[in-house]
């Protein structure tokens, strides 16, 4: 989708690395003795690091800290959302800690309004970007997708699912809605930064005179769901697992429907600075891996998404 969105745990950490292992040991060679309880612990976290296969493949400044920092908008069941507890929970926190016992590190993944999870990125607020990001040519070159002027150096994508833009209206009253056409003459609510937000604008310059589509962008999803459960808009639209989820839980399943067929279908993608290539493949052979061994599939399965799963990692394979 565009340089707005489609949009959108823990593995045990490991802050040892192999070098720290051989500096331990060369201090050990050279002295002779040393505090027995500390050089016990070094050596079971050592021991540690060899159960992550992929470990060395990270920068050595993440291999140090054992932490990947993820800027994520937590308000987007399934993929990420804070559960009763306040855990983050979702697809995408699963997918992290299952790339994370591959790299030795933990995903913190940290709350931020999803329009300006690029620009935290690119201030090395947050290590990447994980939150139903959509993978677009835009995203990755730095442009604006209102404007099509350059407004940042862009990013890389390790994708990893693939998920189209829904519409839904209040349960029991599509009022004729079947496609994006068909919101001419009504009022839709969106999430501010996203595919459906552009796809709103994009429509809105088709509508014929006298039916205007009207919009109203929102910091998150459940506002926009919010606005269109209280009648303040005809529909609503946001990723199709995003919808269905809404459609499944909200008020028992007696809130939403999805109206007309899911469109613009295209990968979501971790987002990793330009330049941090390193990083970007790491991340890359992780999600190999756990396609490979069953894990990612599992995950797919848990949340009831199987139909948005990949075969293998890409890298910035959004058009």
């Amino acid at each position: 989708m565009t340089a707005s969105s489609t949009r959108r745990t823990t593995a045990t950490p490991n802050r040892l690395a192999a070098v720290g292992a051989i500096a331990v040991a060369g201090a050990l060679l050279l002295t002779g003795c040393g505090d027995q309880t500390k050089d016990k612990d070094k050596g079971s976290s050592n021991a540690s690091t060899s159960t992550a296969p992929l470990a060395d493949k990270l920068p050595q400044s993440i291999r140090d800290k054992g932490v990947i920092k993820v800027g994520s908008d937590i308000a987007y069941a399934p993929v990420e959302f804070k559960d009763s507890s306040g855990n983050t929970v979702g697809i995408d926190p699963d997918i992290a800690a299952a790339m994370g016992k591959q790299l030795g590190v933990k995903f913190d993944f940290e709350n931020g309004t999803f329009d300006t999870l690029i620009t935290g990125l690119r201030s090395k607020r947050y290590d990447i970007a994980m939150s139903a990001m959509t993978d677009t040519k835009d995203r990755q070159e730095g442009i604006d997708s209102d404007t099509g002027k350059k407004v940042g150096e862009g990013v890389d994508f390790v994708d990893y699912f693939t998920a189209g833009v829904s519409i839904y209206t209040k349960k029991g009253d599509d009022q004729g809605i079947k496609t994006w056409s068909d919101l001419c003459g009504k009022k839709i609510a969106v999430q501010r930064g996203t595919v459906s937000e552009d796809l709103a604008k994009s429509e809105a310059k088709k509508c014929p005179s006298g039916k205007k589509l009207a919009m109203e962008s929102f910091d998150n999803d459940q506002q926009a769901q919010t606005r269109v459960r209280a009648g303040g808009a005809d529909a609503g639209s946001s990723d199709f697992p995003v919808t269905a989820y809404a459609v499944k839980t909200s008020g028992g399943g007696k809130d939403f429907q999805i109206v007309g067929e899911q469109v613009e279908a295209a990968p979501y993608g971790i987002a990793v600075a330009k330049g941090n290539t390193q990083l970007r493949d790491a991340l890359k052979a992780a999600l190999d891996a756990i396609i490979k061994n069953g894990e990612y599939d599992k995950i797919i399965q848990k949340w009831g998404v199987g139909d948005g799963a990949v075969k293998a990692a890409v890298i910035n394979g959004g058009k």
